[in-house]
């Protein structure tokens, strides 16, 4: 039976164009997502992004279903899950 700490997602190394990585919690990548996403111009977002009404609402959905946001061409927004314990 596998570990339920394998799935704990506590914490994310996040990327981005131009920056040195940071480890962050899931409430500040979920802030980050949503402050990104306010300033994306709604066309500009994926077609699954933009049937939500809210930023917080298409923060969350990317945080539960990808990694990657591109934010323009050649930017981007990556995170992955990372287990800070063993």
């Amino acid at each position: 039976m596998p570990n339920s700490l394998m799935y704990q997602q506590d914490h994310f190394v996040v990327l981005e164009t131009n920056q040195a990585e940071q480890i962050i919690t899931q409430s500040e990548l979920l802030e980050k997502l949503k402050i990104t996403l306010q300033q994306l111009i709604i066309q500009d977002l994926p077609p699954d992004l933009q049937k939500f009404d809210t930023a917080e609402a298409q923060a969350q959905y990317l945080l539960d279903t990808t990694c990657k946001l591109d934010i323009a061409p050649g930017q981007y927004l990556q995170w992955y899950a990372v287990r800070l314990e063993k």
